[in-house]
């Protein structure tokens, strides 16, 4: 009898044990299903910033263009210039008006534009400054160069042309402005692209529409996510 009676308190012991670890496992497991849920709802909220930025951004941009729209719906057409809603670039696209073929030099009547284009532009965009990142002079070429060079000569000399027409192009509105000097140096920037951006009908280079200066407003939507995945880490 005490042999049975033993085995019985042995069995009793024995269930007591894994009865303790079952309530050890039950235990961790909604531990972990908490820390879970907690990450769920940090994660979630992390990303309701990311979509609010988003959508902030894509007012905003829709806001900047309609502005600029606004303001200059009647002169496009006599200025050859376009803007374009997804970039928010103004594009001056009657590169005979602005300069002269090989030349960095402003036209005479590019400055006449520019006179009346450049203070009202940094004007419009005046209430968006704080989401703005930079205002980038671009100047572009088609893939064309000087009559005889091969292809990557042609690339290097229109490299040196968009670049030294974007600088002419900032240094004189930069005169134009100069209450607005110092936001001007720290947030324009003149930048030459080359052919590298061509503008292209049915897949063939349009060699006129390449050739162009734009004014291009870059908002700093990329950046404000950036920091908020970055708080993640």
């Amino acid at each position: 009898m005490e042999k049975i009676f033993g085995k019985s308190n042995a069995s009793q012991e024995s269930g007591d044990h894994w009865l303790s670890v079952s309530d050890l496992m039950a235990g961790l497991m909604i531990v972990f299903l908490f820390i879970a849920i907690v990450f769920m709802m940090i994660t979630q909220k992390e990303n309701n910033k990311i979509k609010n930025v988003a959508l902030a951004y894509q007012n905003n941009q829709v806001a900047i263009f309609e502005a600029l729209e606004k303001e200059f719906k009647q002169d496009l057409a006599q200025w050859g210039a376009t803007i374009d809603k997804e970039t928010l670039a103004f594009n001056f696209q009657s590169p005979d008006v602005l300069f002269a073929n090989n030349a960095t030099a402003l036209s005479e009547a590019y400055k006449e534009i520019l006179n009346d284009f450049f203070p009202r532009y940094i004007q419009v965009l005046s209430p968006y400054r704080d989401s703005l990142d930079e205002i980038r002079i671009e100047g572009h070429t088609s893939s064309a160069g000087l009559r005889g060079s091969t292809k990557a000569k042609a690339y290097f000399y229109n490299m040196q042309l968009s670049q030294g027409r974007t600088r002419a192009v900032l240094e004189y509105s930069y005169a134009l402005m100069p209450s607005e000097a110092e936001w001007i140096t720290e947030n324009i920037a003149a930048v030459g692209f080359s052919s590298s951006r061509l503008i292209k009908t049915n897949g063939i280079e349009d060699i006129a529409l390449s050739r162009r200066v734009s004014f291009r407003a870059i908002t700093n939507a990329d950046i404000q996510i950036k920091r908020i995945l970055e708080n993640q880490l």
